[in-house]
């Protein structure tokens, strides 16, 4: 997968409700000021391009993910991705343009004591996970293809299949539709280097503007059995949107079980956890 290598990439911590709380990174933002308590707390970098840093690695992948060499809890975190067009105002970013839509793995190092949030974020190689099947979107205000489709994730362990996360509705985000994208818009031009964020403007600057973003909009919440289950090597990591008015949740879990996702309306990653 090496067709993102000029995007930058980004992506939102706590946009959907009580997901911070769970992988155990609320104390983080305690001190952060921000303008709504229930919204998106901040956006981080994980991949800039051609940057002489950790984060100049490339980390996506569309079938591995490979662990870090130091010994660590790593979990998953499932996730939509959006592909997206940035526009430039003399030196402000002027508008973000969702073009397509496809499944994603946040994967992260549970670290306590990380500083910035990309410290848990792309520790090398197929450190992330994003799928091939990517989906236009026709229109990113409300009524448009997103409102209909949900998100679901698995683990495979040898002979067990876990929902790993929460089937949620993609539309379930805190911030969604034109909300996010003014938010997004605003963090870009105003975050800046505080607390665990970091100031993506002059992220944006160093990397030469780059016209194209792979952003991932937050990872939803994980189900009771695994909210405390890291990765292992031969896991198997499926994270799948799905066109809700083609499949019921019940459908979804069947495909995956047998693996048979090759089908319309949907948009599916799976990714064997290997050791680097």
């Amino acid at each position: 997968m090496e067709q993102f290598k000029e995007f930058i990439g980004l992506g939102i911590a706590g946009n959907f409700a009580l997901h911070l709380e769970q992988a155990g990174e609320s104390e983080d933002f305690k001190d952060l000021k921000v303008a709504d308590e229930n919204g998106p707390k901040g956006m981080f970098p994980f991949y800039l391009p051609g940057f002489d840093s950790q984060l100049g690695i490339y980390p996506l992948s569309n079938d591995t993910i490979i662990l870090p060499r130091v010994e660590a809890n790593v979990q998953p975190e499932p996730e939509v991705a959006l592909i997206c067009e940035l526009q430039y105002d003399k030196g402000q970013v002027s508008a973000i343009l969702p073009k397509e839509f496809a499944a994603y793995n946040d994967c992260s190092i549970r670290k306590e004591g990380a500083k910035k949030i990309s410290e848990k974020k792309n520790w090398g190689e197929a450190s992330k996970g994003l799928s091939d099947q990517r989906i236009a979107i026709d229109s990113f205000d409300e009524g448009g293809i997103l409102d209909g489709w949900r998100i679901a994730s698995f683990l495979r362990r040898e002979d067990m299949l876990l929902r790993y996360g929460e089937d949620v509705e993609i539309s379930g985000y805190s911030y969604f539709h034109q909300k996010l994208i003014d938010w997004m818009t605003n963090q870009l031009n105003t975050q800046e280097d505080t607390g665990p964020l970091e100031p993506i403007g002059e992220y944006l600057k160093a990397c030469g503007y780059p016209s194209r973003a792979v952003i991932s909009i937050g990872a939803t919440r994980y189900s009771y059995m695994c909210e405390k289950t890291y990765l292992r090597e031969d896991d198997e990591v499926a994270v799948v949107l799905y066109d809700s008015n083609l499949y019921k949740p019940n459908d979804i879990l069947s495909r995956v079980y047998k693996r048979n996702l090759d089908a319309e309306g949907l948009s599916v990653l799976v990714q064997q956890v290997k050791r680097a």
